[in-house]
């Protein structure tokens, strides 16, 4: 497994990618509401971006056996995981809640990041579950420090999820960005015991300072099996239950890691 290690000036250009992807979040943020559809997001996103000199990462995505994703942005509404593809006939509603997901290429580098959001008013038990992600992704953050590895990231995440009675989805993985979207290593949100994280095809990677990657955690209120729809891209939870997604892009330092995703 080959992991690229960025230069500091490599990383003040994925730092400008990363901002790029906060303004196209701060964007969407304030246009969500009742009444808006997930096409309105995706063309609010892919004006932000073009805007600021960069092209849409999503957009045009190849995946074996199904379209090339067709949008700027994916908006996952309940218990949609993730890869929701934006339609003008999906309409937000009061209480919904909906993970927006985007990323742009800028200057030959890649800024990555994901939100959930409520839509108005949302039970407190939802919130509960908004807030519970959020703060796993910041224990995962947290847990990017030398001399750590990325085992003790994904157990990091894991643990916390799991003691608020939730459960994080195993089938999808942070990852490496840099000049590519998905590069080595990939970051669990929970880690296996004996041989099966090698059958995974995971490697616990020991953090070194220069390494970019985004932690994502998938947080779902009931059981974590899954299933894709017919469009071949979104993912949804086969028992209906509500699920968050957060995500930021961070680079390991000396010291504490750096987010690159925030505005």
């Amino acid at each position: 497994m080959n992991v690229y290690l960025k230069t500091p000036d490599e990383i003040a250009v994925m730092r400008e990618a990363g901002r790029i992807v906060a303004r196209a979040h701060q964007a969407m943020r304030e246009a969500v509401r009742p009444g808006v559809s997930t096409a309105e997001l995706d063309r609010i996103a892919e004006t932000v971006i073009r805007d600021h000199g960069a092209v849409p990462a999503f957009l045009n995505y190849p995946k074996p056996g199904a379209p090339n994703f067709p949008a700027t942005i994916t908006a996952s509404i309940n218990d949609e995981l993730v890869h929701g593809i934006p339609s003008p006939t999906r309409i937000l509603r009061e209480g919904d809640i909906i993970s927006l997901d985007t990323g742009c290429h800028y200057q030959g580098f890649v800024g990555d990041a994901a939100v959930t959001l409520p839509v108005g008013e949302v039970s407190p038990s939802v919130r509960r579950l908004l807030d519970v992600t959020e703060q796993a992704l910041h224990v995962g953050i947290q847990a990017s420090v030398l001399p750590n590895d990325i085992r003790g990231v994904a157990l990091a995440v894991q643990n916390f999820v799991e003691r608020q009675g939730y459960s994080v989805a195993r089938e999808y993985t942070g990852h490496g960005v840099g000049r590519a979207m998905h590069e080595e290593p990939q970051v669990p949100n929970w880690w296996p015991r004996g041989a099966k994280a090698q059958r995974l095809g995971w490697q616990n990677t020991r953090l070194q300072p220069g390494m970019t990657y985004a932690i994502e955690p998938m947080v779902i209120a009931g059981r974590n099996t899954l299933r894709e729809q017919r469009d071949g891209w979104t993912v949804v939870t086969t028992d209906c239950s509500l699920c968050a997604h957060f995500e930021h892009t961070i680079a390991i330092t000396d010291g504490q890691p750096v987010i690159l995703t925030l505005p």
